[in-house]
């Protein structure tokens, strides 16, 4: 049976081979949404999420099935919106509901949290990743950020860019 809770500072080694399978390298290849064709690189270590986790208003819900975290979102609260971020599932699980399982646990979350939206970034050519969420309820808010070439992990191939979606709840 799946259980989704927040994360604590001892899930920051499962959560970051999770997240690093999903995005990039080889072993994200298998799912249906990944960045390995666009980025080089990991995206994220250990100390990053470490940081995350200890922020005082963010975290990561885990979406753990027998005792193993397949799943993970981060949250953050600004003021009367939250930043979803980084939602990952498994390569092996992906396109079996989890990913909806979980976008369900963020409205419930940022409800509890007083938050009138939900807000994202997503690169700019991950197409059918956007589709996905505008058929979850997510718009394009026409806004445009850089994105960042100069950090330790993200290693553009391309030029790209963000675009940011949001969902009121």
């Amino acid at each position: 049976m799946a259980e989704i809770s927040k994360a604590t500072i001892a899930d920051i080694g499962e959560l970051n081979k999770l997240i690093n399978s999903a995005y990039r390298g080889e072993t994200a290849k298998k799912g249906w949404t990944n960045e390995a064709h666009l980025l080089g690189g990991i995206r994220v270590d250990e100390e990053e999420l470490g940081n995350i986790i200890n922020r005082e208003k963010s975290f990561f819900l885990k979406y753990t099935e027998n005792q193993k975290i397949t799943a993970c979102v981060l949250l953050e609260k600004h003021d009367d919106e939250m930043y979803l971020g980084m939602l990952t599932v498994s390569p092996e699980l992906q396109g079996r509901g989890v990913g909806k399982e979980l976008l369900k646990a963020v409205e419930i979350q940022a409800r509890q949290s007083g938050c009138a939206k939900i807000y994202m970034t997503v690169i700019s050519v991950r197409i059918e990743l956007i589709a996905w969420y505008q058929r979850h309820g997510y718009k394009d808010t026409g806004i445009r950020k850089p994105f960042p070439v100069d950090q330790k992990f993200r290693i553009s191939k391309n030029p790209l860019e963000f675009i940011v979606l949001e969902k009121e709840v």
